[in-house]
């Protein structure tokens, strides 16, 4: 059973993350200390780790840095902060993903699946499969099921829409698609996204209000879960 270290020192935040994920069948340890969370990592030997930024003794960078000094275990930053310079930050120390508070409870545990899955320790057993409400995505069998129909959709179509909904919210520019989808050496021009979004969207229209597959005006594209009573 694969287990999550979590080091937040906000009772709330912990308490709802403990919650979510022992529904989702991990086992947790949770500390509210930066230094604390630093030895709890080496003696816990966690898959995962979610870390917040402002914590006592030692923020976040300081402990995702000293993690990674012996450790390549997955970490997803938490922090308060939209700006970019957090983010970035975060991921060149090391971070694998980071969200921003407060949270819908369901990104994130998305969020988690998918880095879980990078590393083989997804509770789906290493399945490329997501599922979502009405929609399920299966790059195992190739799969694209809408409100229960299977859905003929070619394999760059399907994967594309893996890709997205993999990290939900999170927005990918049209580069970073062809390069991560398509492959950095494929020499078709950003159309070619564009394209496919179109062809999913036809396929995906008013399916289901919980998510959607949104352009990012002059950025790009996500795969947004939305905040549903």
């Amino acid at each position: 059973m694969a287990k999550v270290l979590i080091i937040e020192d906000d009772g709330n935040i912990a308490e709802l993350l403990r919650l979510y994920l022992e529904k989702e069948g991990y086992t947790l340890k949770i500390v509210a200390d930066g230094a604390e969370g630093v030895k709890e990592a080496a003696a816990f030997k966690p898959n995962l780790v979610i870390l917040d930024i402002m914590l006592p003794s030692l923020d976040g960078w300081g402990v995702c840095r000293e993690i990674r000094r012996t450790s390549k275990v997955p970490i997803i930053m938490l922090t308060a902060k939209g700006e970019t310079f957090d983010k970035v930050t975060g991921l060149e120390l090391g971070a694998d993903d980071y969200i921003v508070k407060p949270f819908e409870p369901k990104e994130l545990i998305a969020r988690i699946h998918a880095v879980m899955r990078r590393y083989g320790d997804s509770p789906e057993d290493l399945q490329k499969r997501l599922t979502f409400d009405k929609l399920t995505i299966n790059l195992d069998s190739y799969e694209l099921l809408v409100d229960g129909s299977k859905v003929d959709t070619p394999p760059k179509e399907l994967e594309l829409l893996y890709h997205l909904a993999a990290s939900p919210n999170r927005v990918y520019t049209r580069n970073q698609l062809l390069d991560e989808v398509w492959g950095f050496d494929y020499f078709g021009d950003s159309r070619t996204v564009d394209v496919h979004v179109k062809r999913l969207r036809e396929k995906l229209e008013s399916v289901s209000p919980q998510w959607n597959l949104k352009t990012v005006w002059g950025v790009g594209y996500k795969f947004e879960l939305l905040d549903t009573p």
